[in-house]
């Protein structure tokens, strides 16, 4: 490309300079390998046994993977100003496809979910892109009306958008990602200046709101998943067999574990090791001392997001990499309780870690949009 062309783009702001966050990107890799690793582990057996190929989940993975890190790299180069400009038509085209995809019949067959919007081989959850089109949208609206926060009229603005989307969500049905949208929204009101009384008001009402959807019955599979997380044991075959073997592999896994490849829950015991409880395995093959690593390792990727996301030389920078890095450690924290059962199984992914190539990718092109605020913190340095 001529330097003519190279500049011109630079003026219009769409590729950013500056030097990358090189431990950012670090934390990024390292738990992306270790993610591989484990996903090949806990697959191969269920993989063999339903495809017959045991390498069917790792290779696509793989692949998902290498392309990801290079759309990672390519969204770090982009000046993350330009999701600003975007952020209006990314959400009006999300509650577009959400809104489209309640009235369709379910895509997946077997599923009376509406989550999945299935293209050839390649399907996807919109509530992924739901999830980055509320960070985008509320850094810039928040951003760009920074007096505004004490007015209530805004404030409720704000509150009737991100509503839409967790109705959306809510309605697929999917309270895991109602549950992670809202406390995304929820946390870029409070980091963005909302006001105290704003604050413990909003955060009454949702919560409310929710246990009243559940207590109702308008969400009945939630109550269900509330009745076997108190006690697994009333359907040990049926609605409580997931949690029991989870359980059982995090047991067995003791203090240093089993060894990578050694686990025997993944034989068919915990249902589809590879997705959301693949961090049983985890523990299984990897004892506690493996899991505390892992939970330090993502503790360390949101510290480091923070950290960029104080040194950002704008608002907008610094809430759109607050609230992207913080759903990957909410994300995580939510799946490892679910593994552990600390709270009900909500069908939460366990992040770089759980099957789903589509997701790996918006995942690390949202990791690369934090690299991209990291240029602009970095720039004169």
């Amino acid at each position: 490309m001529s330097t003519e062309k190279t500049q011109r783009r630079k003026r219009f702001g769409l590729i950013q300079s500056g030097r990358i966050d090189v431990t950012f990107l670090s934390f990024v890799l390292v738990i992306l390998t270790i993610g591989l690793v484990m996903l090949f582990s806990s697959s191969y057996a269920y993989s063999y046994e339903y495809y017959g190929n045991s390498y069917r989940f790792i290779i696509r993975q793989a692949a998902f993977a290498v392309v990801g890190v290079g759309v990672m790299l390519l969204m770090s180069k982009i000046d993350y100003h330009f999701w600003e400009k975007i952020s209006i038509p990314v959400y009006l085209g999300t509650v577009g496809v959400l809104g489209v995809l309640l009235v369709l019949p379910p895509m997946v067959s077997g599923m009376d979910v509406k989550r999945w919007i299935v293209i050839g081989p390649i399907n996807f959850q919109p509530s992924e892109i739901a999830k980055f089109a509320i960070v985008i949208l509320f850094a810039k609206l928040i951003s760009s009306n920074q007096k505004r926060m004490k007015d209530f009229k805004f404030i409720c603005l704000l509150v009737g958008l991100l509503a839409v989307v967790c109705g959306l969500v809510v309605a697929e049905p999917h309270l895991s990602a109602t549950v992670l949208i809202l406390a995304i929204g929820i946390t870029l009101l409070i980091v963005g200046g909302l006001q105290k009384r704003f604050i413990v008001g909003g955060i009454g009402a949702a919560v409310g709101g929710v246990l009243l959807l559940i207590i109702s019955g308008a969400i009945s599979y939630g109550s269900d998943r509330i009745k076997y997380w108190l006690d697994p044991w009333l359907a040990p075959k049926d609605e409580g067999f997931q949690t029991i073997q989870s359980l059982l592999a995090i047991g067995s896994g003791g203090i240093l574990g089993r060894g990578i490849g050694q686990s025997r829950q993944k034989y068919l015991w915990v249902p589809e090791p590879h997705n959301d409880f693949i961090f049983s395995i985890v523990c299984e093959e990897l004892g506690l001392i493996g899991a505390i690593v892992i939970i330090i390792l993502f503790a360390l990727l949101v510290w480091r997001g923070f950290s960029i996301a104080m040194r950002s030389p704008d608002k907008f920078g610094s809430l759109l990499a607050i609230g992207l890095t913080f759903q990957v450690g909410l994300q995580a924290m939510l799946n490892i309780w679910v593994v552990t059962n600390t709270i009900p199984n909500t069908g939460i992914s366990l992040p770089f870690f759980s099957y789903g190539g589509t997701s790996l990718l918006i995942l690390l092109a949202e990791m690369g949009i934090v690299l991209s605020v990291s240029r602009g913190a970095n720039k004169d340095k």
